[in-house]
């Protein structure tokens, strides 16, 4: 888990190293809409420590059927949450930085950014829920390989899709958006084979394809506990952030650049 966060707080520093060089402004948008999402990460701690709970019981009682089916449950419930956050971020991005206090050509330039991180915030999700799930089932070293595909592919991605390459000129700052976006979801992409392809004791098979109610509203009453823990944090997250947009986009990307060598360095002490 330490080694996983550790890959996880890449994340933080590789995209504000890169969008770094395209200004304060960008680098604002990066910091409202990141105190934003981080929402998401508490719903996603809250769902892992869930799926770790409950894949773990059923292994121990070595009931390997079950545990697939539970793992599919996980991904419904992880499903319909994350379809929640992208209807509500790509429909509302313009409100969601102005009401964190962004400056008129934040608004202007940075909507688009926040639309596209909202977008594929289920690659946040389910990467976050489907390793708690690999780590129930004793099978860490997946959880690891995927965290390691997608940061890989983010350091790859993000100065080609920011700044370009060859003939091809980049997208600027929604070029970090699709970056991170798309290395979380490879790294899906693989979690998804491993729990599909009957290799290893926790497999979704198709018996395991069924909507099991009882089993959903287990999932949520564990993962409360864990989504409250990790809300509250957040809350006072994005209120500093609010705070500190009031000083302007210079103060603001100061402060997001602090905060992400910070998380760089705490992120690991979280596993």
């Amino acid at each position: 888990m330490i080694l996983e966060m550790m890959m996880e707080s890449l994340f933080a520093v590789v995209d504000i190293f890169f969008v770094a060089k395209l200004g304060e402004d960008a680098i604002a948008t990066v910091g409202l809409t990141e105190s934003v999402i981080v929402l998401v990460y508490a719903v996603g701690f809250g769902i892992s420590m869930a799926a770790t709970a409950l894949i773990s019981r059923r292994f121990g009682e070595k009931e390997y059927q079950e545990a697939g089916a539970s793992a599919f449950q996980l991904l419904l419930v992880g499903g319909g949450i994350s379809l929640i956050f992208s209807i509500l971020g790509v429909l509302f991005a313009p409100n969601i930085l102005y009401l964190m206090g962004a400056e008129p050509d934040v608004i202007e330039n940075g909507s688009s950014f926040t639309r596209i991180i909202f977008g594929g915030n289920a690659a946040i999700l389910l990467l976050f829920l489907i390793n708690g799930a690999f780590r129930g089932a004793g099978q860490a070293h997946h959880a690891m390989r995927s965290l390691w595909i997608a940061n890989g592919l983010n350091i790859i991605l993000d100065p080609i899709l920011i700044f370009g390459i060859g003939s091809f000129e980049g997208f600027g700052l929604e070029g970090a958006a699709w970056a991170t976006t798309t290395g979380r979801g490879l790294g899906v992409i693989y979690q998804l084979y491993h729990l599909l392809n009957g290799k290893h004791r926790l497999w979704i098979s198709r018996e395991s394809l069924q909507i099991k109610w009882s089993v959903i509203r287990k999932i949520l009453d564990i993962a409360l506990g864990g989504m409250g823990q990790f809300l509250i944090d957040s809350v006072s997250w994005v209120a500093l952030t609010r705070m500190n947009a009031e000083f302007g986009s210079v103060a603001l990307a100061g402060y997001t650049i602090a905060m992400r060598v910070l998380i760089f360095t705490i992120l690991p002490a979280w596993g």
